[in-house]
């Protein structure tokens, strides 16, 4: 059997874009475990000095800036199998299809731990990515710039709606299946979580939709013009968009924040949320880029590789885990602890994991869930241990 099946080789990814992974794999934990904060019945809570400072580090670098950067490099990362797929002689549109049934299956296992996940999002969105894989870099940029310019309308506009959530979270009648201990009880919370508070509620059915689809795209232009293939030539571009960012992002914030504590009449037709998130995530991610351009934190940076390798791995572990430490099928904690033991335990976990992948990839070629998901989309097995020789069996299709 020949290499032509082989995906990417791991020594042929591109690390800044594993590191920004890794980066925003940490944020993505911090505000999951947060999250978990919003389960129970709303009581009153006195915040610690110490929970108000990662409070709003968390609000200002990390909230909503991390899944929009995930969700970029998503758009990146497809762009660049669509291209290995197309280049081998296979079917792209039918590849990254069962690709994204597959993952589909991941996000139902998911979801069973962590209403919160996004994996679904991806695998729906994914599919709508097909419509644009030969889009030129123009024709996306085109697009990306439509839908973030009018996302401020959009948003205003399903606020407007008013539309009643079903509070599951909060509601003591869906909170005995949270806390029963019951596995099935645990696993149906979640899904009827997911359910009500992203499937069928607009703001975020179509307006995080609209957001990720923009980020993916701009994911996908990204790939187009080669940007992270040529961060060394790009130095001073780059300097220049982490400056604009900073500016945009700065103005962005003073506004928002202003207009919703003076409850601002203009919040009624235009909400400038998104473009305060995704102005902060570029000035990120650019500060990111520059850094390992002029290599810095070379330490730092290999760990944070090594943790983006394994994003997949590492997000479902995080919430499994999760799981075990706040609902009723492990310690109970739920919203009991002040917001800093939240932070703290994401932060820590997150530390452990960038240490362990580290030392899996030492030893192994993939994350166990990667490898798993790489072999069922090529439907062949991929040598697992790094000890292995590089020979591709390959198996029967179910």
């Amino acid at each position: 059997m020949t290499n032509s099946y082989y995906p990417v080789e791991q020594s042929k990814r591109t690390a800044i874009v594993d590191i920004l992974r890794g980066w925003a794999l940490l944020g993505v934990v911090i505000g999951n475990y947060s999250g978990f904060l919003l389960i129970g019945v709303p009581h009153e809570t006195k915040d610690s000095i110490l929970s108000e400072i990662l409070s709003y580090f968390d609000q200002y670098f990390l909230a909503g800036k991390s899944w929009t950067l995930l969700t970029v490099l998503f758009g990146y990362g497809f762009a660049i199998l669509i291209n290995n797929v197309a280049a081998k002689g296979k079917n792209p549109v039918i590849f990254f299809s069962w690709r994204m049934i597959l993952l589909f299956g991941l996000a139902f296992i998911d979801s069973c731990f962590w209403f919160g996940d996004i994996l679904k999002d991806y695998a729906f969105l994914g599919l709508i990515l097909l419509f644009f894989y030969k889009s030129s870099a123009k024709t996306l940029a085109c697009i990306c710039t439509v839908i973030i310019l009018a996302i401020p309308f959009i948003m205003s506009y399903i606020k407007g709606l008013n539309i009643e959530r079903t509070a599951i979270t909060t509601s003591p009648e869906y909170l005995k299946l949270y806390y029963s201990g019951n596995w099935l009880d645990f696993f149906r919370f979640n899904l009827l979580a997911s359910f009500y508070q992203q499937v069928i509620v607009p703001g975020y059915a179509i307006t995080s939709h609209l957001v990720m689809l923009a980020c993916m795209l701009f994911g996908v232009w990204l790939q187009k013009i080669d940007f992270f293939d040529r961060l060394n030539e790009m130095k001073k571009r780059l300097l220049y968009v982490l400056v604009i960012s900073l500016v945009i992002a700065v103005i962005m914030g003073i506004i928002f924040y202003s207009a919703i504590e003076r409850k601002a009449g203009f919040l009624q037709f235009f909400h400038p949320y998104f473009w305060f998130i995704l102005s902060t995530m570029i000035f990120i991610a650019s500060g990111l880029s520059l850094l390992y351009s002029h290599k810095k934190l070379k330490t730092v940076f290999n760990y944070f590789r090594a943790g983006g390798k394994m994003t997949l791995t590492n997000y479902i572990a995080q919430n499994i885990l999760g799981a075990f430490i706040f609902s009723g099928i492990g310690l109970g904690i739920a919203d009991t602890m002040p917001y800093w033991f939240y932070f703290s335990l994401a932060v820590v976990i997150f530390v452990l994991q960038l240490f362990i992948s580290k030392w899996w990839l030492s030893k192994y070629n993939y994350g166990p869930i990667e490898w798993l998901w790489r072999s069922a989309s090529y439907r062949r097995l991929f040598p697992f241990k790094k000890t292995e020789i590089h020979v591709v069996t390959e198996i029967k299709a179910i």
